[in-house]
């Protein structure tokens, strides 16, 4: 059972090193959707949501292609920088961040395009600039679909399994996380250290999505 600790302290720090990642594009990306009208944003939007409704095996299989060693990102990467992602914890990060992406554009759109355009307007006609605009009004504004989307795509990074065990595998300490070492321990008949990993797993999932739903819950208009 102390081995148990080791997959989840793994999961952990990839789980929060992609919901990072997805803190940077997704903000970028949902506020482009919401205040940009521009050729191609509807395929764009369709991209990005895109790894919620696919296998995770072929968004492992898309990753394989790109950023294996013989992939036009993985050989470039090999050739200047000596980086190799595959059967990484970095690579299990990248792929976390790649399915847990649309769990934060749409609750991020959705929030930004809450946001009353007069409010920004007002703020601009006082002199702020749109950088100033954004981190004093908009986002201010937004704060709680973004938390909640967060939360959602840290608790999707954590039970991810599929597009990780493709490109990261299953190297217990190194790539083996909470998802694959379930997987592991119920193919080795180690049930308890299955129904473990599965308790915690359980609980810290149920956590993030009562936590995502109060965040999400409309707030009552006091009179």
């Amino acid at each position: 059972m102390e081995g148990a600790w080791v997959p989840l302290a793994l999961t952990l720090k990839v789980a929060l090193w992609a919901t990072a990642i997805d803190l940077v594009l997704g903000l970028a990306l949902a506020f482009l959707l919401a205040r940009k009208r521009f050729f191609g944003r509807e395929v764009l939007d369709a991209i990005a949501t895109l790894p919620m409704v696919l296998p995770p095996t072929v968004l492992g299989y898309y990753l394989l292609v790109l950023i294996g060693r013989q992939g036009p990102i993985g050989r470039w990467l090999d050739a200047w920088f000596g980086i190799n992602l595959i059967f990484t914890w970095q690579g299990a990060v990248i792929a976390a961040a790649i399915v847990a992406f649309p769990f934060v554009v749409r609750p991020a759109r959705a929030a930004f395009e809450a946001v009353d355009p007069q409010l920004e307007q007002a703020a601009r006609v006082l002199g702020l600039g749109e950088t100033a605009v954004f981190f004093r009004v908009t986002l201010p504004l937004a704060w709680r679909g973004i938390l909640a989307g967060l939360m959602l795509a840290f608790a999707r990074s954590t039970g991810e399994f599929g597009a990780t065990l493709m490109i990261a595998g299953s190297i217990p300490g190194k790539t083996q996380t909470l998802a694959i070492a379930v997987h592991d321990a119920v193919q080795a008949g180690q049930d308890d250290i299955a129904n473990f990993l599965v308790m915690v797993t359980s609980v810290t999932c149920m956590a993030v999505l009562l936590g995502a739903g109060r965040l999400l819950r409309p707030r009552s208009v006091r009179p």
